[in-house]
This record gives C-alpha cells, structure tokens and sequence, in this order.
C-alpha cells in the first residue's frame, strides 16, 4: 500500500499549468485556478500559466517551449480532452511525448467511474514524458481537475510517496540524451 515516508524531505516541483479553451480568460478560470491552488498547497511552485485556444498546433508549440525551460519539471494542462471537434488537447501532448504514460489515463478513469459512472468513458485524460519534463492532460472541469489531483498527482509528485513516485526518476528522464 502506499504511503509516505517522514523520514525523507519533501523536495518542490515546478509547474506549469495550461488552460485550454476557446472562451475561458483568467478571471473565470475555475480548473486553472483548481490546480493551481492545489499545487502550492501542496508545496510545489507553479511557475507558469497561461490560457490558449483549442488549436493543435499553438498548444503543441507552447508545450514544447515548456518542456525546454530548465525552470519547470512538470505541465498540467485542463481542457480540450473530450470528443468534439475542437477538442485537440490530447492529440497536442501525444504530438510533443516521448513516451506516454498509459496508467496514468487508466487510473484516472478508474477514479472518475467511481464518481460518475459510465460518463467516464467520454475523458481521455493522459500523461506524458518529453524532455525530462511530465505533462498531464486533464479534463476541463474543476471537478476532475481535483480528482486527479487529489488522487493521483498530489502522491506521484511527492517525493516521500512510497513505494515509488515521478520525483524520484526525474534526473534519469532524458538520460537517453545524455552522453555516455
């Protein structure tokens, strides 16, 4: 079972948040704000927040930029992840991935089942390696922008959490592009 362990010093991540949306603007952007707050609650330092449109290709490009920026360890975007047309959030992170991160999807609609039943089925949250840098998908509602927080970041991005977390592995990230 997994727990944390006291013993060890919890080290800050720094992230990055990114709401995707055609119509929300900074004052009235309940799930940025959601992780946003969750995150420094927790200890970590969110370093950057910005709100694009539902295109491809600007998401793709900003989450590029963050993966270069030696200051942030971790991007959260919310939004753009159901079916419709315009949602192309997820297709933008899987245009950026190294690798992808399949559990992650999996557990959070193991979560959201539980809360909203079959509905759950619609989300195509997700999660990502690029550039020694994670990058989460999440939905766009405030909702189940806690959920993942609460059940699967907040842990994953704790350093303490036993019996293995996402900080530990960080420096060995991009070891592929190091030379040997």
């Amino acid at each position: 079972m997994s727990r944390i362990d006291e013993d060890k010093e919890f080290i800050p991540v720094r992230i990055a948040i990114l709401t995707v949306s055609d119509t929300r603007r900074t004052e009235d952007d309940k799930s940025g704000n959601t992780l946003a707050d969750r995150a420094q609650l927790a200890g970590h330092k969110v370093t950057a927040r910005l709100i694009l449109p539902d295109d491809r290709e600007q998401i793709a490009d900003q989450l590029r930029r963050w993966c270069a920026d030696p200051g942030i360890d971790v991007i959260i975007s919310t939004g753009g992840t159901g079916l419709t047309g315009r949602d192309v959030t997820v297709e933008a992170h899987r245009d950026v991935y190294e690798k992808e991160i399949e559990a992650f999807g999996t557990i959070f609609t193991i979560i959201s089942m539980e809360k909203i039943g079959t509905s759950a089925v619609q989300s195509r949250a997700t999660g990502g390696v690029a550039g020694g840098t994670y990058l989460f998908a999440l939905p766009g509602s405030p909702s189940a922008c806690r959920d993942a927080w609460d059940e699967i970041l907040v842990k994953q991005l704790d350093y303490r959490h036993r019996p293995c977390n996402f900080v530990e592995i960080m420096p060995r990230l991009d070891e592929h592009l190091r030379r040997k």
